[in-house]
């Protein structure tokens, strides 16, 4: 682990099945406080399957895990209370204005009264969008609306955000300022666990695993998988291991 030797998520032989398929095959990891945390793997790793579990939005089949120490099996619930969490999608009310998306993720947060109110003034201060306020979402570039999403998942301060691709289809330049948002988080002391398929994403990551047909096959500093699969980037670690694959999407 790393920032902190409290892990805020642990999962121990983490494991779900579909019936006779394993989308996820006894994975163990722990991720420390503050730590932005790659979870890698190519469509059909399982990924999202064990993202869910993790969210409290699937039941485990079998195995344990603890996230905020919260138990995956009983306090589900309770586990939605500390985390946050964005899509590729960006979770947002295209109809609804900025602010009136502020205020509704906001009070979905448990924010209420003066809180929510100063909570949303300081968001459209910080992102520089008070002058955007009544615009609809779906009038803003691609770019604010995603550091709007990421904004709104954390308007509570959450222990952790999950993040589930969130930069697919943002252009590079909009992708290095959305990266700069998850440091500032981690740096105020919030997990980051991150799904990418932008391999240079992974190098801003403090560890990384890399999941392969359900299993996790390598978990740790970026530099340290580079080195050890004898390769100069991140995408190369990933193609070397991902080759191993037996099942597809």
């Amino acid at each position: 682990m790393n920032r902190n030797d409290s892990p805020v998520i642990e999962a121990d032989r983490l494991t779900k099945r579909f019936d006779s398929f394993t989308a996820v095959d006894g994975i163990s990891f722990c991720v420390g406080a503050g730590e932005i945390f790659g979870f890698l793997g190519a469509n059909g790793a399982g990924k999202t399957t064990a993202m869910r579990m993790l969210c409290g939005l699937s039941q485990p089949t079998s195995g344990r895990a603890t996230v905020a120490g919260c138990d995956v099996y009983r306090e589900q619930e309770e586990i939605k209370k500390h985390i946050g969490y964005m899509s590729q999608k960006f979770s947002l009310y295209a109809d609804l204005r900025v602010w009136e998306n502020i205020r509704l993720f906001g009070g979905i947060y448990g924010l209420s009264g003066k809180r929510l109110s100063g909570k949303t003034e300081e968001l459209l201060d910080v992102l520089g969008l008070e002058g955007e306020r009544n615009t609809l979402v779906s009038s803003l570039p691609l770019g604010w609306k995603q550091k709007l999403a990421f904004s709104v998942a954390i308007i509570h301060e959450p222990e952790i955000v999950f993040l589930d691709e969130p930069t697919g289809g943002v252009d590079p330049v909009a992708r290095r300022r959305f990266w700069e948002l998850i440091m500032d988080a981690s740096a105020r002391g919030i997990t980051v666990f991150v799904t990418t398929h932008y391999m240079d994403e992974a190098e801003y990551c403090d560890r990384v695993s890399i999941m392969v047909d359900g299993r996790i096959e390598a978990l740790d500093k970026p530099s340290v998988l580079r080195d050890a699969c004898g390769v100069g980037t991140m995408d190369e670690v990933f193609r070397s291991l991902a080759r191993r694959a037996k099942r597809s999407e």
